[in-house]
């Protein structure tokens, strides 16, 4: 029997959770984001999330990125 594994995402993270960027099952927002030093292998933090959920702020590369929840959730990460 073939089990599927949920993989997880940014936006599951908690603040001052940190996690390894695995891939991005959105190939068109990949660009966008490895342009922005979110690269397979690097490390992120969760810092901050906005009073109302969304957006939330990470630190990746030395530095904050704020980004919306939704695109968040395309971002992969290593357990």
């Amino acid at each position: 029997m073939l089990t599927l594994l949920k993989m997880k995402t940014l936006d599951q993270l908690k603040i001052g959770e940190s996690a390894v960027i695995k891939s991005f099952s959105q190939r068109d927002l990949a660009l966008k984001f490895m342009e922005m030093g979110c690269l397979p292998g690097e490390k992120i933090t969760l810092t901050n999330i906005a009073p109302m959920g969304d957006p939330i702020a990470i630190e990746v590369s030395g530095y904050q990125l704020s980004m919306r929840k939704k695109e968040a959730s395309t971002v992969l990460l290593e357990e």
